[in-house]
């Protein structure tokens, strides 16, 4: 079988060969740290060991609850945000159609989100859309009082109750939260929701492979099993001490970090399939939020080409050589198109008449990759063989694990997120919460409030 591959060749003009070997010593050494559980943030490392203590036991039990929602549900409402969000539709988006899926009818609901943010008008458009629709509600969140989430639920858990009886309610309702504690834990015992836990040793962003991620892609239709029998697979490649180059995580990381190093703190993953845009911004907070702190990091953007070519594509080839690029290139697609042949050929096209239109994206990722390197752009190639669940999981490991050694490397923490703390204070001061009235006056004083 295939597995997805790490290609780092076209880098070698930009990184002298001593510099790569003396990083992958480097990277040898945090592989042991990570594999020993000896490295900060210890105690959030239970997103290495997902793929074996996910039972089949709770697979199963996801999928039964998944179905039971499906059945009663033209609407069901993910409520969650960062990692309790990205994660999950990184995966569905990857690997649902892109028309005609999200029929509304009970047994093949549409899936929408909300607790991303906290727009009034996105919040009154969905209580709207919602207020003729038989939906149901998952909410994740550890604690249960994050703002986004705490405020979606509330609304979308009155609209839910003014509609069906108490029973009915609790039967339309899961919640993904800690396994003891917590507003959200607390509300469930007494409501009587179904409950998954999320693991107390994993962060939001590493949680996808958890009933966090798992529930919502049940929901949505697709093989967690597949998926997780992906994870393992890369799990097991990521995790060994073989040689250097055998293993993409630590191949990965070394390449990233050889170019920061190099003055290129800029990280821009490009993917040619529409697909794939969700998993862009589940990574960009994977690595982001891992590794931005103590004014050092890689700052993690994306772009959708071909149609950011049109836009993005002239600052990328021309622009400030601080940026390199990883290309996620799908071998295989989904469906066959071949490019007719036309009479008249007014529009000019006949010399790719009878090609395959994914032969011609093929030739379009390569082709700007020539360009861009001509431009002094560095290229790491990820491959992928095709988008379905298994690759998808092996996906999803090799990012986590090769974050994880990459925020070693920068001698950062990679599994908190102080920084995150920061607009919360702030926001909490100038809402009135209670305990931050000393903030508050200040607060208020600096941005010039009355």
């Amino acid at each position: 079988m295939q597995h997805i591959e790490l290609d780092i060749q076209r880098i070698s003009a930009f990184i002298p060969e001593q510099e790569l070997r003396q990083l992958q010593q480097d990277l040898l050494h945090q592989h042991q740290v990570l594999l020993g559980k000896t490295g900060k943030g210890n105690d959030f490392l239970g997103w290495m060991d997902l793929p074996q203590t996910i039972t089949n036991q709770l697979l199963e039990k996801i999928k039964s609850d998944a179905e039971q929602l499906r059945k009663i549900s033209e609407v069901i409402v993910v409520i969650g945000i960062g990692g309790s969000y990205l994660g999950a539709k990184a995966v569905i988006e990857a690997l649902r159609p892109h028309f005609g899926d999200e029929v509304g009818i009970p047994g093949k609901p549409r899936l929408v989100y909300a607790g991303q943010n906290i727009s009034s008008d996105y919040l009154s458009d969905l209580i709207k859309y919602l207020e003729d629709k038989s939906f149901s509600i998952v909410v994740i969140s550890k604690s249960g009082t994050t703002t986004e989430p705490a405020v979606a639920f509330r609304l979308l858990k009155n609209l839910l109750e003014s509609k069906f009886s108490r029973e009915e309610t609790k039967d339309r309702i899961i919640a993904v939260t800690d396994k003891s504690r917590g507003a959200l834990k607390s509300m469930a015992d007494i409501e009587g929701y179904r409950t998954y836990e999320i693991p107390d040793d994993v962060g939001g962003r590493f949680s996808v492979l958890t009933p966090v991620g798992l529930l919502p892609v049940a929901l949505a239709g697709f093989d967690i099993s597949r998926l997780m029998e992906g994870a393992e697979i890369m799990q097991q490649m990521c995790a060994s001490s073989a040689l250097f180059e055998e293993n993409p995580a630590t191949l990965y990381a070394a390449a990233r970090n050889a170019l920061y190093r190099r003055g290129k703190p800029i990280e821009v993953l490009v993917n040619y399939e529409p697909a794939l845009q969700y998993l862009s911004e589940w990574w960009k907070q994977l690595y982001g939020e891992s590794e931005g702190k103590e004014h050092r990091g890689i700052f993690p953007a994306s772009v959708n080409f071909t149609t950011d070519l049109h836009s993005m594509g002239q600052y990328l080839q021309d622009g400030l050589r601080v940026l390199f690029e990883t290309v996620i290139s799908v071998g295989k697609s989904k469906h066959s198109l071949q490019i007719p042949e036309d009479k008249d050929n007014l529009d000019g096209l006949n010399f790719i008449a009878g090609k395959e239109l994914q032969h011609v994206n093929h030739m379009a990722e390569l082709g700007t990759i020539l360009a861009h390197l001509d431009g002094e752009v560095p290229v790491i190639r990820l491959i992928v063989p095709e988008l379905n669940e298994f690759y998808i999981g092996e996906l999803i490991v090799f990012f986590e694990f090769a974050c994880a050694l990459s925020g070693y490397v920068l001698d950062v923490n990679p599994f908190d997120q102080p920084g995150v703390e920061a607009y919360k204070k702030n926001m909490f001061a100038l809402l009135g919460k209670k305990g931050f009235e000393q903030e508050t006056l200040e607060i208020r004083k600096r941005l010039n409030l009355q």
